[in-house]
């Protein structure tokens, strides 16, 4: 197991705000190690909303020599508090808070897409969490990611798909966010294919304020240090498809190039989807990274919106 290493910045292991200003921090993490303040892990829960039950056993494969690695794993049978509306040229998922807030969050789902329970789950707890959580089809209409789908055909199917040829979905997104919604303060969050288009919002965009990637694929940019704004990488210890060597070089750009705050997080024995894909109340053995790092994805929301 990893433990933790901590490379600037002890402030962040204490709850409550830092008082001091931080450049960089790289940290293998331990249960519990950086929890500030409290946040809610699940969203508000009408009777009606969502049902324990899921599908905890994943579909047959099409192809069974080259099985998708990127599975579902728990899938939620979760109804959802928000409610899905038309933004522009593409549609969205939007749960509000109970509160008035000028704060808002864009999540940006995975490869399975924007109808997933389990991205819409997270988009609720957001909700629950103080912000307008709006997650967007960022496939604009095509088809998402199947697991009966033939992993050989991934890469194909990825190219109509790229998570940075999103600019004018997240344009008419901020346009929604402000002028109906009344945000002032918007952050990104989003998970694997997700994570890498945060990845490309923080490079390029100027109109966000923060943003967090959960898993999100770091080969897919060159220049993968020169953020306009403050970014939380979250990564699992055994994610087949970020090597812990990749996050390593990472870390040596972030240290060497990097002037915005930023922290990279391991978490011990995670694979890849944990946050979002696994149910907590199945995996036991999980459920302290996966609370921890819900609350991490908000308490960097909480520093910085």
């Amino acid at each position: 197991m990893i433990k933790a290493r901590t490379l600037r910045n002890s402030c962040l292991e204490k709850p409550g705000p830092c008082t001091r200003p931080f450049r960089f921090l790289s940290k293998r993490c331990l249960p519990g190690s950086h929890a500030a303040g409290t946040v809610r892990t699940e969203p508000l829960r009408p009777a009606s909303a969502v049902s324990h039950t899921c599908c905890a056993t994943v579909s047959h494969m099409a192809n069974e020599l080259r099985p998708c690695p990127c599975d579902i794993g728990d899938k939620f049978d979760y109804g959802g508090r928000g409610e899905e509306v038309q933004v522009g040229h593409i549609k969205a998922y939007v749960c509000k808070p109970p509160a008035s807030t000028d704060k808002a969050v864009i999540v940006i789902h995975d490869i399975f897409g924007w109808e997933l329970p389990n991205t819409r789950y997270i988009a609720d707890m957001l909700a629950t969490n103080g912000y307008i959580a709006t997650c967007p089809d960022f496939f604009v209409g095509q088809e998402a990611w199947k697991l009966s789908n033939d992993w050989a055909t991934f890469d194909d199917w990825l190219k109509t798909r790229s998570a940075s040829k999103i600019d004018k979905e997240v344009d008419v997104v901020l346009k929604y966010l402000k002028e109906q919604c009344g945000a002032k303060k918007i952050g990104v969050v989003g998970f694997c294919w997700g994570g890498a288009a945060v990845q490309h919002l923080m490079l390029k965009n100027p109109h966000l304020q923060a943003g967090v990637s959960l898993y999100g694929v770091i080969k897919f940019f060159a220049d993968i240090s020169s953020f306009l704004h403050p970014i939380f990488f979250i990564f699992g210890e055994k994610d087949e498809f970020i090597p812990l060597q990749q996050i390593a070089v990472l870390e040596q750009k972030l240290k060497q190039n990097c002037k915005v705050d930023y922290e990279v997080k391991i978490y011990p024995g995670q694979t890849h989807g944990f946050v979002h894909r696994k149910r907590e109340d199945i995996n036991p053995q999980d459920k302290p990274y996966i609370e921890e790092g819900r609350k991490d994805m908000i308490n960097w929301l909480n520093k910085y919106l």
